[in-house]
């Protein structure tokens, strides 16, 4: 069971400072905290009760962290990767003094891998804490061990988003229309946020820019979550329709276009939010440049091309409803995926905490392995 501890305001408090360099206190400094460990258990901000009630849900099991995942209370890949992280660590408290806990431990990471299969932090994000436990003596040890890695995962990942913000605002124009689709702020991170966190980066330096927020269907995300992040941060920006991007670049709104990614191939090509394609192709029509923003952990070197990135399907009700209200004849047909993978010939440029690649990405990503 899910439990929801109440109607809260998203804010700051004091946690965890892990060494001497990576102090999640003072990296956190916007307001939006959408993962935390309190009281021996994981703390999720209900995305899908946004923007009307902020709401903290209490985990504290790895299958309730998992059902998390799969229903949308948690999402974006860094968020889901830091969250998994967490899973884990609460399988190892579960595990106990089983002698068969390292069996539990797999059996765990398995249930969370296939909470949202297409997003590779996840995934990755499991494999780290699976060999992280494979190493520990006993379960009491590789609780204390995962639980230690997840927090600082989620330390390092804001510390990355904010280089991430300076190196992507470097490449974009001081002025003018800047296009965004899904949610890819502090709600999509373990907070500041990946290309959000580019625009909050061009602002902090003074740009001039009016930003551009798709709604994102059929989840809403740009509408329900970008605009609230966007209102909390005081950037000016327009909420337009999906399908309102080929008319605002046609007539000169847009003069750049970032995004996030839940899964990069070797080659660049980059699987996101449903929609992303068609930005992509109508940007390249109108000789835009098209960014995406994603840490190096979303690149899958072992992944040759898009053409093995699997797509989840999702619930047909999410289409024939919007919200509570259904807007489509009963038990019409739908498709539903919820990602497309956009060709790295129409990608200007992939930012990551490391470095900005450029074409040819199978030869430039894998310079900024560490």
């Amino acid at each position: 069971m899910i439990w929801q501890v109440g109607i809260v305001q998203a804010c700051l408090a004091p946690v965890y400072c892990i060494g001497k360099t990576l102090c999640l206190e003072a990296l956190l400094m916007t307001q939006i905290e959408p993962i935390r460990w309190r009281n021996d258990a994981l703390e999720l901000l209900d995305q899908r009760l946004l923007p009307g009630q902020e709401v903290y849900l209490r985990l504290a099991t790895c299958l309730e962290v998992a059902q998390a995942i799969g229903q949308m209370v948690v999402r974006g890949a860094p968020a889901i990767g830091i969250t998994a992280a967490f899973g884990m660590a609460l399988a190892a408290r579960e595990a106990g003094g089983s002698l068969h806990w390292r069996d539990r431990l797999r059996e765990a990471g398995n249930v969370l891998k296939a909470a949202r299969p297409t997003a590779v932090n996840l995934s990755w994000a499991v494999q780290q804490q699976a060999e992280l436990a494979r190493q520990q003596p006993d379960a009491a040890q590789a609780y204390t061990e995962l639980l230690r890695a997840a927090q600082a995962l989620l330390a390092q990942d804001i510390n990355d988003n904010r280089r991430m913000g300076q190196l992507g605002a470097a490449l974009l124009p001081t002025e003018g229309g800047i296009l965004t689709h899904c949610n890819t702020g502090s709600l999509a991170t373990g907070g500041y946020g990946t290309a959000l966190g580019v625009i909050r980066a061009g602002f902090e330096r003074g740009y001039r820019w009016q930003v551009y927020v798709d709604e994102t269907r059929p989840w809403l995300q740009g509408a329900r979550l970008t605009a609230w992040e966007l209102q909390q941060e005081g950037i000016p920006f327009q909420l337009n329709v999906d399908s309102a991007a080929g008319h605002l670049m046609a007539t000169g709104k847009i003069q750049a276009v970032i995004v996030g990614a839940d899964r990069i191939a070797a080659n660049g090509d980059t699987a996101n939010k449903i929609g992303t394609y068609s930005l992509a192709v109508l940007a390249h029509y109108h000789h835009i440049p098209f960014y995406v923003a994603a840490p190096l952990s979303t690149v899958d070197f072992a992944l040759a091309n898009g053409a093995g990135i699997v797509i989840e399907e999702r619930d047909e009700q999410e289409v024939r409803r919007c919200g509570a209200q259904e807007i489509a004849p009963t038990a019409v047909a739908v498709r539903n995926p919820a990602f497309d993978v956009t060709p790295a010939a129409l990608i200007t440029a992939i930012i990551t905490e490391q470095g900005v690649a450029h074409g040819p990405f199978a030869e430039n990503l894998a310079k900024l392995r560490p």
